[in-house]
């Protein structure tokens, strides 16, 4: 497999629309086994396909820590069926906006459906970081960052100074 490049912001392909899959073929089975192997090694826990520009709704995620076993967890079409009222609140990270963290607050608990690698469709309840990384993942697929979060003036501020750090990168 191969590791990719991360496409950052200000890349417009960032804020598209990922667009659902018919059926789980050997490219997308390949696409996925480049994303955990991008993410893994950019040291990230989640990464969708749209992040190495590629607009399907596929995203991929690993919880576990360099001192356990590697747990991945691939998600096809995935769909929050359903949130907590309850919330946390994490600071994030994402690896399309290096050096940021933002804290947001999300439902502490979601319910997704998705199709896994074999085409079989299911369903995961999922608490804490976990329910946060998919949360985050999935608004990837739908064009969102963390940095919507924020009020327009902090988002321009970051994402010029991105894009500075893109053109210098001694900086």
């Amino acid at each position: 497999m191969s590791i990719k490049d991360i496409i950052t912001v200000p890349n417009e392909t960032l804020k598209k629309i990922s667009q659902p899959l018919e059926k789980v073929s050997t490219n997308e089975k390949k696409l996925i086994n480049d994303l955990f192997d991008t993410m893994y090694a950019s040291k990230g826990i989640g990464l969708a396909a749209v992040q190495i520009g590629v607009l399907k709704r596929i995203l991929v995620v690993d919880l576990s820590t360099k001192d356990e076993k590697r747990d991945p967890l691939s998600f096809i079409n995935p769909i929050i069926k359903k949130v907590s009222n309850e919330t946390s609140i994490y600071e994030e990270g994402c690896l399309s906006i290096p050096d940021t963290f933002i804290e947001i607050e999300r439902p502490k608990i979601c319910e997704v459906e998705y199709v896994d690698i074999n085409g079989e469709k299911k369903n995961l309840k999922c608490d804490g970081l976990l329910s946060t990384c998919l949360q985050h993942e999935l608004n990837h697929l739908d064009g969102q960052l963390i940095i919507d979060h924020l009020s327009k003036l902090k988002r321009d501020s970051i994402i010029k100074k991105i894009s500075k750090t893109k053109k210098n990168p001694d900086r």
